[in-house]
């Protein structure tokens, strides 16, 4: 195993530093999940991807296809109502149903095209560990012509199922970049979550 997959540097310390500020309270006790059922997951999440970003079809076809990527692997209600944050605690259930469909939507189209930009390469997961209550997965993305990066995937089990609840992409975390973005976009809106819902159904 390589010492650059191992060892820690700054920026992925203060990456996970804001994985777990971002993290949601996630209530009862964790389950049986082993760092190798976490990394099981991420090898089907990953061969998925590989399949899609290499099946040469269309990019609304694809995106389609990472939106049944994502339903089927992550915990998308969690990480709507995280990205959402102090709001979803007044928000009635039908508001954070609607919001996470539009959310899960949104998600789908903005990270279903950065993953396009990964076609003619290739994810491949390298390790995994457990980190407090949850597990990291780190998978490593060796495209044409550029040099390796790092995707980690963060997963747990809290909320019932085996999910993944985060995904940092070169030292940039998703689940804080779309709380301030969510955010702002919330601000701008005066606080409505409903204008916020209808207008993410058009955006990414």
């Amino acid at each position: 195993m390589s010492s650059n997959l191992t060892r820690f540097t700054r920026r992925s310390v203060m990456a996970m530093g804001a994985a777990l500020a971002a993290l949601p309270f996630l209530p009862g006790e964790a389950h049986a999940l082993t760092v190798a059922e976490a990394r099981g997951l991420i090898d089907r999440v990953v061969a998925d991807v590989n399949s899609v970003i290499n099946s040469g079809r269309s990019e609304a076809q694809m995106i389609s296809d990472f939106e049944s990527i994502l339903v089927r692997y992550a915990d998308v209600p969690i990480i709507a109502q995280s990205v959402l944050g102090p709001p979803a605690r007044s928000a009635s259930r039908a508001q954070l149903n609607t919001f996470t469909e539009a959310f899960q939507g949104y998600l789908s189209r903005k990270y279903g095209r950065r993953f396009r930009e990964f076609i003619g390469g290739e994810i491949i997961v390298t390790e995994g560990r457990a980190v407090q209550s949850f597990f990291e997965v780190i998978s490593t993305v060796n495209l044409r012509g550029e040099a390796p990066f790092e995707l980690r995937w963060l997963v747990s089990d809290r909320s019932g199922q085996d999910r993944f609840f985060n995904l940092i992409i070169e030292g940039v975390n998703l689940m804080v970049t779309e709380r301030t973005e969510i955010g702002a976009m919330l601000d701008r809106r005066n606080g409505d979550i409903d204008a916020l819902t209808a207008d993410l159904r058009n955006a990414g």
